[in-house]
């Protein structure tokens, strides 16, 4: 068997796609090509652009062989999105995106259909942030179609099959709160015989699997010039927390950024969970349950972009400690419908007349306090590794730093790097994790924290 030195990893985000490749010894970052992950308003329901992004993976692979090389092929995605395949392995229905909502009367009848939380630690949410809601929505609203489903794959195995030809789920995908999976016993849960899809599931692999090589006439097309296996492939937020299971001791947590602030407490346990307030269970790479919390941090942040204008990173340290003294508060949700906090919408307080740069720092100290709620429903303990976008924003992780640091010895830690997903994906075929730093954030030094805190959490009970 060959040495893997280099491996391509396609990383599928909510809002964008890419392909990049990493060296293997290093897990540095070679090269990547990006685009937008668009969502088709219709025909039928609001769905992802598969071709168009099949169009790009093919296209940025063949520019990447060329430019780099690479050995092998891996695959992270979101979650919450499986594909319908009939029995040529054609889409039977379009991939539906995750937030779309379905009548009351369907959620109704699915709500009557699935197992309670003891039994798969998934929370109801909103849309189809439960795959299980998505096939019986497609199984309801489109009948007709859904009698042609011969096979149902987990999405990053959707891709995996699109290069491969071969179909597998897999179980960070098929434990990020789908409804469909059992986190404590490793089975499929009582909704798939509900649900009538027992047949239709594909095999289980493991993420660590290279399922086989890329079909020969796809490999001509991308001039792969000898066998390239491509890995099973992972959940992104799994994939992200993957690499800190390797050489380090629980308990820690690691906080993945994205459109998701999604936090992991490893070394936790499953007993005190919330189901009404966004907590779960996980299941990682190994197929261990891990107790799991999140909000829509990195939707939000972009939300606020829109309407507050771009943000002003330079100006943020004073303004924190004005936005503080003077109380001006941010109060959740920017993003309605998931998160710690749920069935509330935004507020502002003692923000009227304030300047930009206070209610960015306002939403920065929102952001931060957050991701203390969300720690804190799930019991971390132990250093928080931050990674993703927000890991290179000073200022969240400053305001984070010191809010934790008030409660213990919890440090925070800033894992540099584009994306901890890709390096995660790259895990599987056996690259290294990515460096961390050696030194904590240092924490935000600002007199009224504290108090500032109190209040926000006083103003949400």
């Amino acid at each position: 068997m060959s040495t893997i030195s280099r491996i391509a990893v396609l990383d599928i985000g909510k809002t964008n796609a890419k392909v990049l490749v990493l060296d293997c010894a290093t897990g540095a970052e070679l090269s990547v090509r990006r685009r937008p992950n668009r969502v088709l308003s219709g025909p039928l329901y609001p769905h992802y652009d598969i071709e168009a992004l099949w169009a790009f993976f093919r296209e940025a692979l063949a520019a990447l062989y060329a430019e780099t090389g690479f050995d092998a092929i891996s695959i992270t995605t979101h979650g919450a999105s499986g594909v319908l395949l009939d029995a040529e392995g054609g889409l039977v229905l379009p991939v539906l995106d995750y937030e779309h909502t379905y009548s009351a009367e369907i959620r109704a009848a699915y709500a009557a259909l699935r197992p309670p939380f003891a039994e798969t630690f998934s929370p109801a949410l909103s849309g189809g942030l439960n795959l299980g809601a998505q096939i019986h929505y497609q199984k309801t609203a489109f009948a007709d179609a859904f009698a042609r489903v011969r096979t149902i794959l987990t999405y990053p195995q959707y891709w995996a099959f699109r290069l491969t030809g071969i179909v597998a789920n897999e179980v960070t995908s098929l434990g990020c709160h789908t409804d469909l999976w059992q986190p404590a016993t490793g089975n499929f849960s009582s909704l798939v015989d509900r649900l009538g899809i027992r047949e239709k599931m594909a095999p289980v692999r493991s993420a660590f699997d290279a399922l086989g090589p890329v079909l020969p006439a796809l490999a001509a097309e991308l001039g792969l010039e000898a066998p390239v296996p491509v890995y099973c492939g992972i959940h992104d937020s799994n994939a992200s927390l993957l690499p800190h299971l390797v050489g380090r001791d629980a308990p820690f947590a690691v906080v993945s950024t994205g459109t998701w602030v999604i936090s992991f407490g490893v070394g936790g346990d499953l007993q005190h969970l919330d189901p009404a307030r966004d907590t779960l269970a996980n299941v990682d790479a190994y197929g261990r349950a891990v107790p799991s919390s999140r909000f829509m941090g990195g939707r939000e942040f972009e939300m606020l972009a829109a309407e507050l204008g771009p943000y002003p990173a330079d100006e943020m340290r004073p303004a924190l400690a004005e936005a503080v003294r003077d109380g001006v508060m941010l109060l959740p949700n920017v993003a309605e419908g998931s998160g710690p906090f749920p069935g509330r919408a935004r507020t502002w307080l003692n923000a009227e007349g304030c300047d930009t740069r206070l209610r960015w720092a306002a939403a920065t100290l929102y952001l931060a306090l957050m991701t203390e709620a969300c720690l804190d429903l799930i019991g971390a303990d132990g250093p928080a590794l931050v990674e993703g976008p927000f890991a290179a924003n000073p200022a969240y992780l400053a305001t984070l730093s010191a809010l934790l640091a008030a409660r213990g010895d919890r440090p925070v830690l800033a894992l540099s790097g584009s994306t901890g997903t890709a390096h995660g994906a790259a895990l599987l075929a056996g690259t290294r994790p990515a460096q961390e730093p050696a030194d904590p954030v240092r924490p935000l030094a600002v007199e009224g924290l504290e108090a500032y805190r109190s209040t926000w959490r006083a103003r949400l009970t």
